[in-house]
């Protein structure tokens, strides 16, 4: 299968390699860091999200347009194996904007160290899957 540009793909591998960089390195009493785990996380899931949509428009699907739908479409096709975490994952995306808790970011870190992360990376390697099958 040829993507129109692997630089979607490229980017969120880039993307997840640089948030699992962080957790690396991250203190959750350590605000900064946790501002910086939530950033990569936000760019992460955009580029996820994308990516995934740019793969099904190659194959002709047309009309996802939301985040929601293509994250449905992604359950639907295989790609993601849980299709609660990943809407979940996308309401604490959209949440990280509005934060003004620091219990509330702190939870959402812990949410992207314990289950986000591991999630991204499986897709990841679905992609790759994908890609060589075709």
């Amino acid at each position: 299968m040829y993507m129109k540009s692997n630089n979607k793909l490229e980017n969120f591998i880039k993307a997840l390699d640089r948030l699992k960089e962080g957790l690396l390195q991250y203190d959750e009493e350590d605000e900064l860091q946790r501002d910086g785990i939530i950033q990569r996380y936000e760019f992460t899931f955009e580029l996820a999200w994308k990516t995934l949509k740019e793969i099904f428009e190659d194959e002709g699907l047309i009309g996802l347009n939301s985040p929601k739908t293509v994250l449905r479409e992604a359950y639907s096709s295989g790609l993601i194996d849980d299709e609660k975490i990943w809407l979940d994952m996308l309401v604490d995306r959209n949440a990280t904007s509005h934060i003004y808790s620091q219990s509330n970011a702190i939870e959402i870190c812990k949410r992207i160290k314990e289950i986000y992360v591991d999630k991204l990376e499986k897709l990841k390697y679905k992609i790759f899957e994908r890609l060589n099958q075709i």
